[in-house]
């Protein structure tokens, strides 16, 4: 390993951390919870045990080598910028947009008169979270303008909270014409033409639940802009689980109103259409499309009169229907464009503003995006839009009033999102808007292999290397096809020249897909001669609903299985070996690290686990935990716990193993998985490792102001810097 420090510079042990005694009988299982005091973050016990993890965390890394010139190369690789794919409202264009050496991309706007607006180039800033709060603090969370362009609600939060204040501007002068609302955490907002009034989800006041519930209990409010929030019309929920997250939306004519409902985040909804000008707004009446049913569906009324229905009702790779909206229910479903045995259907745009009316299909197969073209009228495919390489296709759309553009971002391991323009009427793509900064991104080769898990299971897995890669010196920019499982991995076969330092990334849950794209962090640590090997677990939706229901619930341990699989083949076939191999995962990815290094400590050198849950016995009673136990399994019924403890990472920890190095990111104002999780799991391995200090540390790395998700780009560089500084020096990758 590179060398970090001598033990004369480093602290000789670990911050004291008092062990309790204390072990309880949960519904026939013996559980023990040494650090349960470190669930109260403001105890002076805890205070005094975070300052000296801090200090600890300070002493190693300012001696980690090459962590400067590694934040000088992410930003320099970060300096691409950002544009985002248009959404028109009318002659009006809004976009996101990042310029080189800004914290936060910036909402604009192109106001009709005022140049091209279809110029990529142009705009005038409506928000800026910068001009806000100059500290980086504030953060954008959601926008969105109303039928006409006239208005635009859009969601501020403070300090990574992601406790969104929703607030209405008036487009023209940017001058507030309502808000703040409280409550209105990730709201979509449902505009009724005329901009006068929308549907919204608002959490009930404090004072109306039960304690430690504040942050559930949401509800469907009607809002007449400019009223006080206190006067909104509870329109839905009422009556349902606190857990229930709602969705509205309002067709392009005003029409149809559609409400969801999905309890947590498990893969099913009920689902409603009113039609409102049969029944008053503020008593809409709502008939069923789908209640009860075991099948995640959406539904949206086109400008042709047909209810198009995109589900995965029957076809666990999604296909899309069409009804008659007045009659929505799945018996009068009739399939337009069926599901595809081999590719998941992601979305779609109506083009129907042509002498042929078209629909563009995207889908991903293994992960990588295709779109296809098909007749609107019969769903039969006519062609696909070509795309610059094996990459990822998100956010594509059209002009709500119907046309025939449809525009879409494009991403690969070596280019920036870049947003690209289709047109029907001439069946051609282009480049629409580039990012707006230029950089000298380096040269790597993306190859995705295929490799078989413990049961057989094939999974697929994308690599990334730079210099030295097979098909020669400093590889090549791009991606190649899939490799089957018996081969290398490598170009036409061949194995890698050497093994080297290789980080080992996953997620698997959620049907959350790891799919390629631009990353700063990825093409630094490919350009210093490592690799980076992302896997498509089980747990995703690399391969459909099944494939996420594969690694659901009793079938966690599936997630693990494929992981583990994944380091035995870059082992296998050459490209890393155990010493030199380190995993990395965020969130649910931060428990799959913590079950990777509690069920395989020697299968891997060092470790990365950013807000991650690892007391999966106490994690409904924390953040959003209670959301979540569609996907986990909940503590309260004895079956469900015992798959918990199965891979409770805070509960495998064993006395005397050899444990890799291990670094633990976590964000004080993370209100989606506390830092508790990473707090008592450090101080479990600290007390439990045999790995001597400084050589195999377990450190703690924690930030103030900063949550789960958005943060200002000098954060993410910070971060990003000392994550793969400390996977280099525990390694063996010299960057210096």
């Amino acid at each position: 390993m590179v060398p970090v420090m001598t033990a004369d510079e480093y602290p000789g042990q670990y911050p004291a951390a008092r062990r309790l005694d204390l072990t309880e009988d949960l519904l026939g299982h013996r559980v023990s919870d040494p650090y349960r005091w470190l669930e109260d973050p403001g105890s002076d016990q805890t205070r005094a045990w975070l300052g000296a993890e801090d200090e600890l965390f300070r002493s190693h890394a300012a001696a980690l080598p090459g962590v400067t010139a590694l934040a000088d190369r992410i930003r320099e690789l970060t300096g691409t910028g950002h544009i985002g794919v248009p959404v028109w409202r009318g002659p009006r264009r809004f976009f996101t947009r990042r310029l080189p050496g800004e914290e936060h991309a910036v909402l604009c706007t192109v106001d009709p008169g005022a140049g091209d607006p279809a110029d990529p180039g142009a705009g005038r800033t409506l928000i800026d979270p910068m001009t806000i709060d100059p500290s980086g603090r504030t953060t954008l969370d959601g926008w969105q303008p109303d039928k006409e362009g006239r208005w635009l609600a859009y969601q501020l939060s403070e300090g990574g909270s992601e406790e969104s204040l929703l607030r209405v501007m008036d487009v023209e002068t940017s001058e507030l014409v309502d808000g703040p609302i409280d409550r209105c955490r990730y709201s979509r907002i449902a505009w009724l033409p005329g901009g006068k009034a929308f549907y919204y989800t608002r959490r009930l006041p404090p004072d109306e639940v039960p304690v430690g519930e504040e942050q559930y209990h949401r509800r469907v409010y009607l809002h007449r802009v400019g009223s006080p929030a206190d006067d909104d019309v509870l329109i839905f929920g009422a009556g349902r689980d606190k857990t229930t997250y709602y969705s509205a939306a309002v067709s392009r004519d005003g029409r149809w109103l559609t409400i969801s409902a999905a309890r947590g985040t498990e893969p099913r909804n009920d689902l409603w259409i009113a039609d409102l000008t049969a029944s008053d707004l503020a008593a809409p009446a709502l008939q069923p499309v789908q209640v009860g049913a075991d099948a995640r569906t959406g539904v949206r009324v086109g400008r042709d009169g047909r209810l198009y229905v995109f589900t995965d009702a029957g076809a666990p790779r999604g296909r899309i229907a069409v009804a008659d909206p007045a009659r929505p229910g799945p018996e009068e479903w009739r399939d337009l464009v069926p599901s595809d045995p081999e590719a998941v259907l992601e979305g779609y745009v109506i083009l129907d503003g042509g002498p042929r009316p078209v629909l563009l299909v995207v889908w991903t197969r293994h992960a990588i995006s295709e779109i296809t073209v098909h007749d609107l009228a019969t769903g039969g495919r006519i062609g696909a839009v070509p795309l610059p390489g094996p990459g990822s296709v998100g956010g594509i759309s059209e002009r709500p009033e119907g046309g025939e553009e449809a525009w879409f971002a494009y991403t690969d391991n070596t280019t920036p999102v870049t947003v690209l323009r289709y047109d029907a009427g001439t069946d051609q793509t282009q480049v629409w808007a580039r990012p707006p900064g230029a950089v000298d991104t380096p040269a790597v080769t993306a190859r995705q292999i295929a490799y078989r898990s413990g049961d057989g299971t094939e999974v697929h897995m994308l690599v990334v290397s730079g210099d030295g890669a097979p098909g020669g010196p400093g590889g090549q920019r791009g991606s190649e096809g899939s490799e089957g499982s018996g081969g290398s991995g490598g170009s036409g076969g061949e194995r890698p020249p050497r093994p080297r330092p290789t980080i080992l990334y996953g997620y698997g849950g959620f049907g959350i897909s790891m799919t390629p794209g631009y990353s700063s962090a990825i093409l630094a640590w490919a350009e210093a001669g490592g690799v980076y090997a992302i896997a498509g677990l089980r747990g995703g939706s690399e391969e459909g609903e099944d494939w996420h229901r594969a690694g659901m619930l009793d079938r966690r341990q599936c997630v693990f299985d494929d992981f583990h699989a994944a380091a035995e083949k870059l082992i296998t076939d050459g490209w890393t070996t155990r010493d030199q191999l380190a995993i990395y995962g965020g969130s649910n990815g931060g428990l799959l690290v913590g079950a990777a290094i509690t069920q395989r400590p020697e299968l891997y050198a060092a470790a990365v686990c950013s807000a991650p849950l690892l007391d999966m016995v106490r994690y409904e009673k924390f953040g959003l935990g209670a959301t979540w136990n569609t996907e986990y399994g909940t503590a309260a019924d004895p079956e469900q716990l015992g798959w918990l403890l199965s891979y409770s990472p805070y509960h495998q920890v064993i006395d005397g193993i050899r444990y890799p190095s291990v670094l633990f990111t976590v964000f004080d104002n993370d209100t989606r998985v506390d830092p508790v999780h990473a707090r008592k799991m450090c101080a479990a391995l600290q007390h439990a490792t045999s790995a001597p200090l400084p050589e195999q540390p377990i450190l703690l790395r924690r930030e103030a102001d900063v949550g789960h998700s958005s943060r200002a780009v000098s954060r993410s560089v910070a971060l990003s810097a000392d994550i793969l500084a400390f996977l280099a020096a525990h390694t063996g990758l010299r960057l210096l």
